[in-house]
């Protein structure tokens, strides 16, 4: 689609918001499962009663624990040692809920305007903090009701309400109870029952989901232990087979091994398949979240459900390659130093002189909460009624409180002082400003969040720096491309080579807008990545691009890794994402039938989806159909009418149509929305210079300093500023443009016009001179700008227009 021509010929691009993964990941944990289902007989799995025979020392550990009772029917022995009764009804909306666990079975009952209506409780989830609960509904679905229970304070709350971000500057509703957030089968079942497979069927939208048994079993760490117990039970009495057919975890693998298999359930992950086991690495079946999502404050502190994994990569402990999970955990999930006299051990042996002295580090009394190591370098925060430690294990940096708004130890301890007090006094305790480094990327993701791009250099010095924190640089990674400055792309040639598998697949995302030869190439040679995750991110960003040249070696690099991204996107069919994903696939590819056909399914899952609306119109442009770009644009702004991408394409629309009040109305909501959306700004002053050119200067302006590196831009604003009869700021901004960009020839012209009607003659005459002097420049500006100069000197040209 393109802008009308007004007053200035004007190319304005339909925003498609491609590459944008959209992260597969459940809301805070909630519920798993189906009654008396069992998993598939075809695999070799025996569940933990059979490890109970020879371990029943470990299989009395897991039994009780959080891990093995991630989920658990809902029985009356629950009822009565584990919750208390309900004393006042839960409001939401229209609607009341009022528990009742008084007999055999616990009912949720609902009254509202349509009268009352009960729900069985199926099934329970976690018990460490929250007690979720979940009933069957339609379509085989399993789904959390919208009560739940604090464990520690003994009450019930409303279930969605918890679960709100407090992101600043934005407002966030809670969602309701029956959307497929909380529905487990979609969302929750990974990491709450063993061995599940949640048969979900497109076609009818019906789940048929099994699962070997409720909770994390033996064998979701360890692996199938069929092979394990045949060969064990064929070995001559008292002794031990070499081979014992089982992983053993902290014995036989690496720290990240180990860490790898608790990150599948403890990580905000993208999903990229469902056949992860254990020893396997973390990438080949994750994309990971970072800092680019605003469920974390700027410097790594979480705001909403993280589940740990993200953190613990900024962790210096963890970088050192010397930690891992179950140094402080069990494999059941327990915490190894509960104990007062072993709260520090866990921290040995690598801070032993800190141990040994610890009231000399922490300046905290020996028998204080604040002498612990866990105090200070892992605090607890809560969300949705959860409490979580800071896994980065960072020391307590309150200058981050002040600047961002991110909770700090000292003040989770110490609520009657202030954020200041605190950042003082641990300057007096630390004379190296250890806080500096937090401050300095944290203040770089804030500023590439808000898309203030004054940093731009300092954030690709700092994703490009040999100290960098490879968490921190992947979100600049993410973030910076928005600037769509020029000098992004050296940085994310050299991070596509980056030694992390989460920059390199970052990096592969990223290129996907920069069609050069030698970004084409680096994608081509990305498909053939040691790493699963890198290759399905350089697939997806060459999907756009047909006819490429490939050598037969590449050629198969590329098909493979275009299967194995076709197979990520699909890993999950029962989300809206994964549709919205395979339409951006086949947009990029030009086939608009089957984009609209996934935008389609897309929104028949999550009729919210505005992201699939706004692309879905672009598909139905491409084909020509404006009639349902213009019906597919209105829904997505009933839906959020503020959105900036849906208001900025209706206007263009609008524009093509020659209905200009309704195109100004939609770039200005555009503009209001994004305040660095140049394209908008940019059409809008397009629109007013009309009849309004005051008001298209400004926004003309806005577009030139939003995006100094579009020469159209400041071209523009200064033909407005010489229509307007400002000639001397006319002639400021073509200087600056000519200096940056020396080939600009239509700048050339324009000046030396302003100059020429300045009766500036020798200037005029310099400018020419100057234009005529550049090689390249097309006949046609080339031979005006000689007519004019000969002009000047009072000579007759000797040349021939073309």
């Amino acid at each position: 689609m393109k802008a009308s021509k007004i007053g200035m010929p004007v190319v304005a691009l339909f925003v498609v918001i491609l590459g944008n993964w959209v992260v597969s990941q459940s809301f805070p944990p909630m519920g798993h499962g189906m009654a008396d289902s069992v998993g598939s007989p075809a695999l070799p799995y025996t569940g933990s009663v059979s490890c109970r025979k020879c371990h029943e020392k470990f299989y009395q550990l897991w039994a009780p624990s959080h891990h093995g009772l991630a989920m658990q029917p809902y029985t009356v022995d629950l009822a009565l040692n584990k919750l208390s009764p309900q004393t006042e009804e839960i409001v939401v909306g229209d609607f009341r809920y009022r528990v009742d666990i008084t007999g055999e079975t616990g009912w949720v009952i609902e009254r509202g305007p349509e009268g009352e209506k009960k729900y069985w409780i199926d099934h329970v989830m976690g018990g460490k903090n929250v007690y979720y609960f979940l009933t069957s509904l339609d379509r085989g679905r399993l789904q959390t009701l919208p009560v739940a229970y604090d464990v520690n304070k003994k009450e019930w709350f409303d279930m969605a309400a918890s679960g709100v971000r407090h992101v600043p500057g934005q407002t966030d509703e809670p969602i309701h109870w029956k959307d497929w957030q909380y529905t487990f089968n979609t969302a929750c079942y990974g990491c709450h029952v063993s061995q599940v497979s949640t048969n979900y069927d497109l076609k009818t939208d019906t789940y048929n989901t099994v699962w070997k048994e409720p909770g994390i079993n033996c064998e979701t760490c360890h692996g199938p232990a069929d092979e394990h117990i045949r060969v064990c039970e064929a070995a001559p009495k008292g002794t031990v087979p070499k081979d014992l057919k089982i992983t053993r975890g902290g014995r036989d693998f690496s720290k990240e091994q180990n860490n790898a298999t608790c990150s599948t359930c403890h990580a905000k992950a993208v999903v990229l398949t469902d056949t992860f086991q254990p020893g396997d690495r973390f990438f080949d079946h994750f994309g990971l979240v970072t800092l680019e999502n605003s469920d974390y404050y700027p410097d790594g502190r979480d705001l909403g459900e993280n589940y740990t994994y993200t953190s613990w990569l900024m962790s210096p402990c963890v970088k050192s390659g010397k930690l891992d999970c179950l140094h402080c955990h069990t494999s059941s999930g327990r915490y190894k130093f509960k104990s007062e006299d072993k709260a520090n051990q866990a921290c040995m042996p690598c801070h032993k002189e800190k141990i040994d002295n610890p009231t000399e580090h922490t300046h905290h009394k020996a028998d204080s909460p604040g002498n612990r190591c866990i105090s200070c370098h892992m605090p607890m925060t809560e969300f949705a009624r959860m409490h979580r430690s800071d896994h980065s294990m960072l020391p307590p940096t309150p200058a981050a409180t002040i600047a961002f708004k991110s909770p700090n130890a000292c003040n989770a301890c110490h609520k009657d002082k202030t954020p200041q007090w605190a950042d003082e006094t641990v300057r007096i305790w630390r004379k190296r400003d250890y806080q500096a480094a937090v401050l300095h990327r944290a203040g770089l993701i804030d500023s590439a969040r808000k898309r203030d791009w004054n940093k731009l250099t300092e954030m690709l010095d700092y994703m490009t720096s040999k100290d960098r924190d490879v968490i921190f640089a992947t979100s600049l990674l993410r973030l910076v491309p928005a600037s769509e400055d020029s000098r992004v792309v050296p940085a994310l040639l050299r991070a596509i080579k980056d030694p992390s598998p989460l920059m390199r697949a970052a990096a592969a995302t990223a290129l996907q807008t920069i069609p050069t030869k030698e970004s084409v190439q680096a994608r081509i040679e990305a498909t053939g990545d040691g790493y699963r995750l890198v290759r399905v991110r350089a697939a997806a960003s060459l999907a756009g691009y047909r006819n490429i040249a490939l050598t037969e070696a590449d050629k198969g690099k590329v098909e493979a890794a275009n299967k194995e991204y076709l197979a990520s996107v699909l890993s999950r069919q029962d989300q809206w994402e994964s549709h919205y994903n395979l339409g951006n696939y086949y947009l990029d590819r030009g086939d608009m039938q089957q984009a609209v056909a996934s935008y389609e399914t897309a929104l028949k899952m999550e009729p919210r989806a505005v992201l699939a609306m706004v692309n879905e119109a672009m598909a139905y442009a491409r084909m020509g159909e404006s009639q349902k770009v213009n019906e597919t644009l209105q829904k997505a702004l009933k839906v959020a009418p503020d959105n900036a991408a849906a208001n900025f394409n209706m206007g263009l629309l609008k524009a093509e149509e020659n209905n200009l009040i309704a195109a100004e109305k939609h770039l200005r909501a555009a503009f209001k929305a994004d305040p660095q959306m140049a394209q908008a700004a940019y059409n809008l002053s397009v629109i007013l210079s009309k009849d309004r050119l005051d008001e298209a200067v400004d926004f003309c302006r806005n577009a030139a300093e939003i995006r100094p590196d579009q020469p159209r831009y400041a071209y523009t604003l200064a033909f407005f500023r010489q229509q307007k009869g400002d000639l001397a700021g006319a002639a400021d901004v073509l200087d600056g443009l000519i200096a940056k960009y020396p080939a600009h020839a239509d700048a050339y012209v324009l000046l030396g016009g302003i100059y020429e009607k300045q009766g500036r003659k020798a200037e005029a005459e310099a400018v020419y001179s100057k234009g005529l002097a550049v090689e390249g420049l097309p006949d046609r500006h080339r031979i005006r700008m000689k007519v004019r100069l000969e002009a000047l000197k009072g000579t007759s040209p000797d040349v021939q227009e073309k």
